[in-house]
């Protein structure tokens, strides 16, 4: 089972539940894990440095989409977007 990045911010069983039903994606978590840890790294480095080391932790992402992650605005849904019935 993956380990809960957001652990946080949910249970382990709600995130276990939400891996094993397909309710999250994988890619969303990634960019979570990547704002935080730019924020994290702001505290101590200049924008450009925090971006680098966040480049060494994804080789496979480039600069640019690094970059695009950490100032995309998050959209919020609606309300009724949950109900499930």
């Amino acid at each position: 089972m993956v380990k809960n990045p957001l652990k946080a911010h949910i249970p382990d069983s709600v995130f276990e539940f939400l891996v094993k039903n397909n309710l999250i994606k994988e890619k969303g978590v990634r960019d979570f894990k990547i704002r935080q840890r730019f924020n994290t790294l702001r505290r101590e480095h200049s924008t450009q440095r925090a971006i680098e080391l966040i480049q060494q932790e994804y080789p496979y992402l480039q600069y640019e989409t690094i970059r695009k992650i950490i100032y995309q605005k998050v959209k919020l849904h609606s309300p009724e977007y949950f109900y499930l019935f």
